[in-house]
C-alpha cells in the first residue's frame, strides 16, 4: 500500500540568502558602472556626463532625483532586510547577533576614529568622519563569490550578517548627523502618513498598494522635512507585515517577503549601478599624487583600508578570546582576517555619505570619491588575495565502525 505524505512547505529564503548563490552578478555589474564612470568623466564625454547631472527636471537636478529618489529604494530594500533578518533570519536571536553585531560596531568605530584623527586640524573636513564606516554589501560579497568553495558559506552569512547591521548603523548615523534644517510641518505630515502604515499593518491589510501609496507620500513630506528623503524607505520598510497571520512564519504569502523579491534585482541591476555611475565620475586631470595624502582622502581610505580591519578583526578575536562566541563553522581565524579585509570595501554608501557630509563642496565630494576608490580598491585585493591561499579547516573523515570494517574484509 503506497502511503502518501503531506508535502513540506518550504520556508522561503531571503533575499539576501537566496542572492548568495549568484551575488558576483549584482557585485559585478556595479563594479563595471564604477569603472565605466570613471573612463567616461576622464574622456571627451565628461561634458556631457557631468551636465546631465546637473540638468534639472521637476524642480530638481538628476543626481539629486538619483540619491534622494531612486536611493530611496535601495534603502527600502535595505530596511526590509534588517526587519526580515532580525524577525525570522540569521539575526533572529542574541547569539547569532553577538559576533556580527560586536564586529559591525568595531569596523565603524575604528575607521571613524582615524579619520577623525587624521582632519584634527581641519574643522570643516570632520563633517566626513561617518565615511570610512559603511561596507559595500554587494561589492564584498561580490569579491567572495570570485573565491568559490574556498570561502565556506558560514564566512558569507557571518560577512552578510555584519553588513546588515552595518547599514542600519549607517542609517542611524544618517538620521542622527546629517539632517538639515526641520521643517516641522513637513514632520508633522509624514508622522501622520507614518501612523497611517502603522494601522495598515495593525490590520494585516495584505495589499502592498496602499502602502506603496502611502510610502510615496512619506518620501515627499520626509524630503521637504530637512531629514534626508532615503530614511522614508527605511520607515516604509519597518510597517510592511512580515507574516500574513499571528504565529506563522513568513512565506509566500507574506507582503515584505513579496515586495523585497519583487524590489532584489531591481535594486541590485538597476539602482546601485545608475547610483555608482551617477556618483563615481571624477576628473582625474590636475590631480597630483600629493593631493591624495590631503586630510580627508587619506583619512577616508587608511579608515578603510587600515581601520575596518583592525576594527572587525580586532572585535571578532577579542570576542571569541572572552569566549562569548564561536569563529564561524568551518573557517579558520585567517579567514576571517581575510573577510575582514573585504569589509574595508566601502563603496556605495560611503560614496552617499560623503555627498551628504559635503554639500555644496564639489572639491571635496572629489576628494571623498579618490579616498573611497583607494580604500576600498586596497581592501578588496588584500582580502581576495588572502583569502585564495589562505589554508582552510580541513573537516576529519569519520572513522568506520569496527564492525562494517571487518565485513568488508
Amino acid at each position: 500500500m503506497a502511503s502518501h505524505s503531506t508535502p513540506r512547505l518550504r520556508r522561503p529564503l531571503s533575499v539576501i540568502r537566496r542572492l548568495m548563490d549568484s551575488e558576483a552578478s549584482g557585485g559585478l555589474v556595479l563594479m563595471a558602472a564604477a569603472a565605466l564612470a570613471l573612463v567616461v568623466a576622464n574622456s571627451p564625454l565628461a561634458g556631457v556626463y557631468f551636465d546631465t547631472l546637473h540638468a534639472y527636471v521637476l524642480g530638481m537636478s538628476v543626481a539629486h532625483w538619483i540619491n534622494d529618489g531612486l536611493m530611496a529604494v535601495f534603502f527600502l530594500l535595505v530596511g526590509l532586510e534588517i526587519k526580515r533578518e532580525l524577525l525570522d533570519g540569521q539575526l533572529a536571536t542574541w547569539p547569532r547577533r553577538i559576533l556580527p553585531g560586536i564586529a559591525a560596531a568595531g569596523g565603524m568605530l575604528v575607521p571613524a576614529l582615524i579619520y577623525v584623527g587624521l582632519n584634527l586640524d581641519t574643522p570643516e573636513t570632520l563633517a566626513g568622519w561617518a565615511i570610512p564606516a559603511a561596507t559595500d554589501i554587494a561589492f564584498a560579497l561580490g569579491v567572495l563569490s570570485l573565491l568559490g568553495p574556498r570561502v565556506p558559506v558560514t564566512l558569507k552569512v557571518f560577512l552578510t550578517a555584519l553588513a546588515i547591521l552595518d547599514d542600519l548603523g549607517a542609517v542611524v548615523i544618517i538620521a542622527l548627523f546629517y539632517t538639515a534644517d526641520l521643517s516641522l510641518a513637513a514632520l508633522g505630515g509624514a508622522a501622520l502618513v507614518l501612523a497611517l502604515l502603522m494601522a495598515l499593518n495593525r490590520f494585516r491589510v495584505q495589499s502592498l498598494w496602499p502602502y506603496i501609496a502611502l510610502g510615496a507620500a512619506l518620501w515627499a513630506l520626509v524630503l521637504q522635512s530637512g531629514v534626508h528623503a532615503t530614511l522614508a524607505g527605511v520607515a516604509l520598510a519597518l510597517t510592511i507585515p512580515i507574516r500574513p497571520a499571528p504565529g506563522r512564519p513568513d512565506d509566500a504569502h507574506s507582503p515584505l517577503h513579496r515586495l523585497e523579491h519583487g524590489l532584489a534585482g531591481w535594486v541590485a541591476f538597476l539602482v546601485i549601478p545608475v547610483f555608482g555611475f551617477a556618483n563615481a565620475g571624477v576628473s582625474l586631470s590636475g590631480i597630483e599624487p600629493a593631493m591624495l595624502a590631503s586630510p580627508v582622502p587619506l583619512g577616508i581610505a587608511l579608515g578603510l583600508f587600515l581601520g575596518k580591519q583592525i576594527g572587525v578583526f580586532g572585535a571578532v578575536w577579542a570576542t571569541v578570546r572572552l569566549g562569548y562566541a564561536d569563529v564561524p563553522a568551518g573557517a579558520t581565524m585567517i579567514q576571517v582576517y581575510g573577510v575582514a579585509l573585504l569589509c574595508g570595501i566601502g563603496f556605495t554608501m560611503s560614496l552617499f555619505i560623503g555627498a551628504l557630509a559635503f554639500p555644496g563642496r564639489p572639491e571635496l565630494v572629489d576628494a571623498v570619491k579618490l579616498g573611497v576608490f583607494g580604500g576600498s580598491l586596497l581592501s578588496g585585493l588584500a582580502g581576495w588575495a588572502l583569502l585564495r591561499v589562505a589554508p582552510r579547516e580541513r573537516v576529519p573523515t569519520p572513522s568506520r565502525p569496527p564492525a562494517e570494517a571487518a565485513a568488508r574484509h
